[in-house]
């Protein structure tokens, strides 16, 4: 979904509306006074609109108290073939000293006849007291697969179809200065689900129900310093889910997971927009038997970002481990254009072995980051990734990749 070998992106417009109970972003965001910042949507109503039409020389020179970012686009990814779609982000902030909150929307459909639809958001209440995780989908995936465990190969590709739909909703308060807590529910539901190719011996040997159910309560422990989780710069980060999926609560097997999410940003050199930026992405089956299309598998996190250089679903297993760094430069003065330089590396465990880590998958690229809204400094990112065994491609993200 992320590995675009093309990309061609519409920018429309940016929209803006009151609400009573939502801050002036405006207001908040501190402008750069030496150079004027820009970003791609100020500039195309610059160069298509004359100014007494726009209003002005800025597309954003009226207060506004959410900022929205609207791309429709035109894509070609190894996983979806053509795909047409949409990205929708919206921006904004619940009080004067509250962290940026943010909802994303996007819809796409492929030529490959996948329909993706998911929603993600990450809001912070008055004063951060509160703060709210979704992730929501909808998918109908034919897709590949290539069985469990680090050392499966590109012969082991089998092709699967299948509709899914997720709904994670967490909920934590504020314990103190940056500490959260709380609790949520978690449910992946798949259904009508084909093996359409070659059988795969691992995933022959694990089971694929043609329908399967994971639900149950999690509780979350994160310590959060991000002002602006789309673009974090000199903050750290760290959430820890522990997840029970039980039949009580509908599960059709009992499994317990626990995931572990660290990251950390540094401004280098310390007087400069460039940032060094650190992210261990770790999944960890603790006991059960989840269902095959509930393993962790690469891209499959809440933004389907981990192991850039490979294809969505290469690796899959009961443990997931994952390390990655990346150096995001300023490419221009006015904020429009910046580049980045990407590793990782990651290791999978096999369903028989589930704590053993002993084959390490590295990965690794360049990109290019657009500026979509110097308002809530969001990006769209492109990157060219590359992985073992020749695997490379594209990957497009809306907002940093962690």
């Amino acid at each position: 979904m992320k590995n675009l070998s093309c990309l061609l992106i519409l920018l429309l417009s940016s929209a803006c509306f009151a609400q009573d109970t939502i801050y002036s972003i405006d207001t908040i965001v501190n402008k750069t006074k030496e150079v004027e910042q820009i970003d791609a949507i100020e500039l195309f109503f610059k160069l298509v609109l004359p100014k007494k039409i726009r209003g002005g020389d800025s597309a954003h020179s009226k207060p506004r108290k959410i900022d929205i970012a609207m791309l429709p686009s035109l894509s070609y990814t190894l996983q979806t073939g053509i795909a047409l779609g949409f990205m929708n982000s919206y921006a904004f902030y619940t009080s004067k000293n509250s962290n940026l909150s943010s909802i994303i929307f996007h819809g796409t459909y492929s030529q490959m006849r996948q329909t993706i639809f998911y929603v993600q958001q990450n809001v912070f209440t008055k004063n951060n007291s509160w703060n709210l995780l979704g992730d929501w989908r909808y998918l109908k995936y034919p897709t590949p697969t290539y069985g469990l465990g680090g050392y499966s190969k590109e012969a082991d590709i089998t092709q699967l179809d299948y509709s899914y739909v997720r709904l994670y909703e967490w909920i934590l308060k504020k314990i103190n200065n940056n500490l959260y807590a709380g609790a949520g529910f978690c449910l992946d539901y798949h259904w009508n689900v084909k093996e359409l190719g070659a059988p795969n011996a691992s995933l022959a040997e694990y089971g694929l129900p043609a329908q399967k159910l994971s639900s149950g309560w999690a509780v979350n422990i994160q310590y959060d310093e991000r002002k602006n989780s789309l673009n974090p710069t000199n903050s750290r980060y760290a959430h820890i889910v522990y997840r029970d999926n039980s039949t009580f609560f509908g599960s059709d097997e009992n499994w317990q997971s626990i995931l572990i999410d660290l990251r950390s940003f540094t401004r280098l050199p310390a007087k400069s927009k460039n940032v060094l930026a650190f992210w261990s992405y770790n999944n960890l089956t603790l006991s059960g038997k989840p269902p095959y299309l509930d393993l962790p598998a690469n891209q499959w996190d809440t933004y389907s970002n981990t192991s850039r250089g490979y294809i969505q679903g290469r690796f899959r297993g009961p443990g997931m481990i994952d390390f990655e760094t990346e150096y995001r430069m300023v490419l221009t003065k006015n904020g429009l254009l910046g580049v980045v330089a990407f590793a990782n590396i990651q290791s999978y465990s096999d369903w028989k072995t589930p704590f053993k880590f002993d084959k390490w998958l590295p990965g690794g690229g360049v990109g290019l980051r657009l500026k979509i809204s110097k308002v809530s400094n969001i990006n769209v990112s492109v990157d060219y990734g590359f992985g073992i065994d020749g695997s490379h491609g594209f990957f497009f993200n809306l907002g940093e990749v962690f």
